[in-house]
């Protein structure tokens, strides 16, 4: 359990100081930022298990049609969110971003009665609204619908759902999911570098530095999300989850110094409080459940032939 916390912690303080990583690379086009990630995570990835040798794991998805073309619509989807997120921090939109975050759990909740035709109960409707009711105000204040951060959540909750499915980890999913767009990055990382226009070909080898280190610095927070969840409860890791959107608001706040007034503060209040609706009923329902566990008879032993 304590394990489990130390892990889930680094994967969601990671995932929420990427801001401050982000802007290291901000003079590289988000698009070629992307690229970069998804090569150096497939390489550091395949080195990682090459050293570990779990490489067959990967081998043997390439015999399942079914597992490919899931992954590959995955990637793709992982591809989107991380454009946008670069795209957001690059432009000065990290509160927005972190936004994105904070209604994630309220679109896995959606996602779960659209897709999985899971019902929900009251607590979770009322949690739902307030969320609604969060974004449309935001919509109404800024004139616009706050794209970046509907974009980042349905992507991120889509990959979430498409990854609940498979059977595949944290670290063979993610060296399947780069391995599979890499036909398409490599060459494009490449014909980027020979006209001279990428970053590799300014000689600034304090950034390329940087575009290298993202590659470790993706897997391993994912290889620590994964970690922490086999250790914990779900409700646990969706109270840690927070972490991530917290930093990345503060940072949007008060180092970046974005536009965070009382009015903005309302629709955010709106989606803290369905947030707080919504964890508090998952953590009633786990004690529920582990209550009516614990209350069953423990199996009696067989009897013995004699």
């Amino acid at each position: 359990m304590n394990s489990g916390i130390v892990y889930a912690v680094l994967a969601f303080v990671t995932w929420g100081l990427f801001p401050l990583y982000l802007r290291q690379v901000a003079s590289v086009h988000p698009v070629e930022v992307v690229l970069h990630r998804s090569a150096w995570s497939l390489l550091f990835v395949l080195v990682l298990m090459a050293a570990l040798r779990r490489l067959d794991a990967l081998r043997a998805t390439f015999r399942q049609p079914r597992t490919l073309g899931l992954f590959t619509v995955s990637a793709l989807l992982l591809s989107c969110n991380w454009l946008v997120y670069v795209f957001a921090v690059q432009s000065g939109h990290v509160v927005e971003a972190s936004l994105g975050y904070f209604i994630n759990p309220i679109v896995n909740v959606l996602l779960g009665v659209l897709v999985l035709h899971e019902r929900l109960n009251r607590v979770q409707w009322t949690a739902v609204a307030l969320a609604a009711a969060g974004v449309l105000w935001l919509t109404v204040l800024a004139g616009r619908p706050p794209w970046i951060a509907l974009v980042l959540a349905v992507s991120f909750g889509l990959y979430g759902l498409m990854r609940k499915t498979s059977s595949l980890g944290a670290m063979e999913g993610l060296a399947l999911e780069t391995l599979l767009l890499s036909p398409l990055v490599l060459p494009l990382l490449a014909w980027w570098t020979w006209r001279g226009q990428g970053a590799m070909a300014r000689g600034d080898w304090a950034l390329n530095g940087w575009l290298l280190l993202g590659g470790p610095l993706t897997a391993m927070a994912l290889l620590w999300f994964a970690a922490g969840a086999r250790r914990l409860p779900l409700t646990t890791v969706g109270l840690i989850q927070y972490v991530s959107p917290t930093l990345q608001l503060a940072l949007g706040v008060w180092v970046f110094h974005e536009p965070f007034d009382r009015a903005r503060l309302i629709g955010f209040a709106f989606i803290w409080c369905a947030l707080a609706l919504y964890s508090l009923d998952g953590w009633r329902r786990s004690r529920e459940a582990a209550a009516r566990l614990a209350s069953k008879p423990a199996a009696l032993p067989p009897t013995q032939a004699g």
